[in-house]
């Protein structure tokens, strides 16, 4: 039998080989948790599920009332109630989407399973019945109904473009679209940005805002006039909603139906107006107009600086409840005025025409109706925005204009999509289709906006319009409204001036100090405007944080108990990690709840008593307003004034978007406590390393006294 003559090895070579192994088992563990860190922090700051997929930040469903362009009247009112239920459907989905993210970060098919597969089949059931209410009136659905009842799911990378992440058409061809669904990342900001603003994930976000001082100039030239042109201008002062008349009602696109719009209105001019009012109602109605005969309905959607201040609709439906959250800004001018066509003559509007201008839903519809512009005080002659809000230099106030269409059919006051009956006239300032020019209504909204800060990738204080849930407040949602409840006599007397080549109405007298308003930059140049860019330097405070040195404590110590010390500011971090957002959206069921509380005292702030109190306060209210003038040469006459912004001058205020990947990761990768419970076998593992080093010596000082 062999003899093993291996020697064994010595205890001073056990105590050798213990070294080493504890040398590089600690050095393993340091380098598998830096690779996991890597890894975790590549996110890019993205909502990820466990699989590692995006978290859907909005849902995208098929304009169905867009379709509809020749519905029986017979059949209208039930349509636009389906249409209404539709939307309702959407806001009640959009909200589980809000209130799920655990869910959803635990199975990856929950959107599709949980979310979008029973709203599809709510949508097939009302566009049926939409189908069954036309067929009874003896008219015929398209189509192409049936395919409009899927949704999809918008992804944040996708939630970070604004001109439109729907199929729409676009009719400028330069805007850049995404198509919903197709979990295609572009490198975008991820949609679930944590915020101090009160809307969570909701929006606005850093990308939807622009330095106007660094976008290049895009107006366009007016359209020649010819020689029969209609160059005058007929100005009405309606205030600026100094009676605070204010509903989320929309009785042009959801009459009859409580909350129709999903969002808050301004309403100047008439006084009466809800989702309930009939045309009698209207024209018995009080103005806030100058004009007494003019008891028009101008209307639009407010603008809120998110701020965190709670609103008298802060717990309300349209309000708070849908994510408009903040506070309501009220214009400090609103210039209406009726301008004539480059073109030729126009021709009286029927009383009670309906017009809206832009698309409340031009995110997930598309650009083909979007008609939003953005601009400053001093820049709207060179830089019109339809896809970014203006952050304005100092003494310079945010612009929102309207330039609604020109042209109409000639017989009809509304269409059953409430587009058809009206065009806008093609570059010339024609009307084609047989449309018969009619006085331009152009509106001016100015407003003192402090400026919003772009700081790490997130935007503090931001400004945004009031919209629906699922539209993330995009600038291209941007919309107006209008219902003409003028008497014959004074429409009569707008076609005559405007024919005419005269400047007439409110202010008149005043236009020909109109060019001067470019000038408004200098206002800078006082010494009261100083007073704003204090308020920018607010944000500079969370600076002093320095969230970078708090992850410095687990790594001080080196005993294996540090982990525990980060467990201690759970608290204050928590707003940060990705599933806690999931207790935020708790009031949301609330609205689904609320829903079957359809009645008429829900109305947001006076609206509820509006109609009547409107009838007595409002008479004198004209000589609360302030005078306004017709806006600078027409505003782009009769064309669309929504020039997107330059691809290439988007590294102006979204310049921070190379720098988002940085900060990101934190609002990925948790709390303090989290990133400590993390990191934990990093400091196993340097603990192992020392070990190892500290008996390797021992080890070899005692070889040398033995030898």
């Amino acid at each position: 039998m062999r003899r093993n003559t291996r020697r064994r090895p010595t205890g001073a070579r056990r105590r050798t080989f213990a070294a080493v192994a504890l040398i590089l088992g600690g050095g393993g563990l340091v380098a598998a948790n830096t690779y996991a860190s890597a890894g975790e922090g590549d996110s890019g700051g993205r909502v990820q599920d466990q699989s590692g997929g995006d978290q859907a930040a909005t849902i995208s469903c098929p304009d169905v009332g867009q379709q509809l362009t020749d519905v029986p009247g017979e059949a209208r009112a039930d349509v636009d109630k389906a249409l209404a239920n539709l939307d309702q459907q959407i806001t009640e989905a959009y909200d589980r989407l809000t209130s799920t993210r655990q869910e959803q970060a635990q199975d990856g098919n929950f959107v599709r399973d949980s979310i979008l597969g029973p709203l599809s089949e709510k949508r097939t059931q009302v566009i049926g019945q939409i189908k069954i209410d036309v067929k009874r009136a003896g008219g015929t659905a398209p189509e192409a109904l049936d395919g409009l009842a899927a949704c999809t799911e918008i992804s944040p990378a996708q939630a970070q473009k604004n001109d439109g992440g729907g199929d729409g058409d676009n009719q400028d061809g330069d805007a850049d679209t995404a198509n919903p669904g197709t979990g295609q990342d572009d490198g975008g900001q991820g949609g679930e940005q944590q915020d101090g603003n009160g809307n969570g994930a909701a929006g606005p976000f850093a990308a939807d805002f622009v330095d106007i001082t660094k976008v290049q100039p895009n107006v366009k030239a007016e359209p020649r006039r010819t020689g029969d042109a209609s160059t005058g201008t007929f100005s009405v002062q309606c205030g600026v909603n100094e009676n605070k008349v204010f509903n989320t009602d929309n009785l042009i696109v959801a009459p009859g139906v409580d909350n129709g719009a999903h969002h808050t209105h301004d309403y100047v001019g008439n006084q009466g107006v809800d989702a309930f009012a009939s045309n009698d109602d209207l024209a018995n109605a009080k103005t806030s107009c100058s004009e007494q005969g003019d008891k028009s309905s101008y209307y639009w959607p407010v603008l809120r600086l998110q701020d965190g201040t709670k609103e008298f609709d802060a717990e309300q439906q349209g309000g708070g409840l849908e994510g408009n959250v903040g506070k309501i800004l009220q214009a400090k001018e609103a210039e209406i005025t009726y301008i004539g066509s480059p073109a030729g003559k126009v021709v009286a509007m029927p009383k009670f025409l309906r017009i809206i201008t832009g698309d409340a839903k031009a995110f997930t519809n598309g650009t083909a109706n979007a008609n939003a512009n953005w601009s400053c005080t001093g820049f709207e002659d060179k830089v019109q925005l339809a896809d970014k809000y203006p952050i304005c230099p100092q003494g310079s106030s945010v612009v929102r204009s309207f330039a609604f269409q020109s042209c109409w059919d000639g017989q009809n006051i509304d269409s059953a999509n409430h587009r058809a009956h009206v065009a806008f006239a093609d570059a010339e300032g024609n009307c084609g289709n047989g449309f018969k020019a009619i006085p331009q209504l152009t509106m001016r909204l100015v407003y003192d906006v402090p400026a919003p800060v772009i700081e790490n990738g997130q935007v503090k204080n931001p400004y945004a319009v009031d919209g629906f849930p699922e539209q993330l407040h995009k600038p291209i949602t941007d919309h107006d409204d209008f219902i003409n409840v003028m008497d014959e006599d004074l429409m009569d007397e707008v076609v005559e001036c405007v024919n005419a080549g005269r400047q007439c109405g409110a202010g008149a007298g005043e236009q020909p100090q109109e060019p001067q308003k470019p000038e408004e930059p200098k206002q800078p140049e006082e010494p009261q405007q100083p007073q704003e860019p204090q308020e920018p330097q607010q944000p500079e405070e969370p600076q002093e944080p320095k969230q970078p040195e708090q992850p410095e404590q687990p790594q001080e110590p080196e005993q294996p108990e540090q982990p525990q010390e980060p467990k201690e500011p759970k608290d204050k971090p928590a707003p940060q990690a990705p599933q806690e957002p999931q207790d935020e959206p708790e009031p949301a069921p609330e609205a689904s709840s609320a829903d079957a509380d359809k009645d008429r005292a829900k109305k947001p702030g006076e609206a509820p008593d509006a109609p009547s109190e409107a009838s007595s306060a409002p008479s004198d209210a004209a000589t609360r307003t302030q005078e306004a003038g017709a806006p600078d040469d027409a505003r782009g006459g009769e064309t669309k004034a929504r020039t997107t912004s330059p691809a290439e001058t988007s590294d102006t205020g979204v310049e921070a978007q190379s720098e988002e990947t940085q900060p990101q990761p934190q609002a990925g990768t948790g709390s303090l406590a989290s990133t400590g419970a993390d990191l934990w076998p990093a400091v196993a593992g340097g603990v192992l390393v020392l070990g190892g080093l500290v008996l390797l010596i021992h080890n070899r000082r005692r070889n040398m006294t033995t030898n």
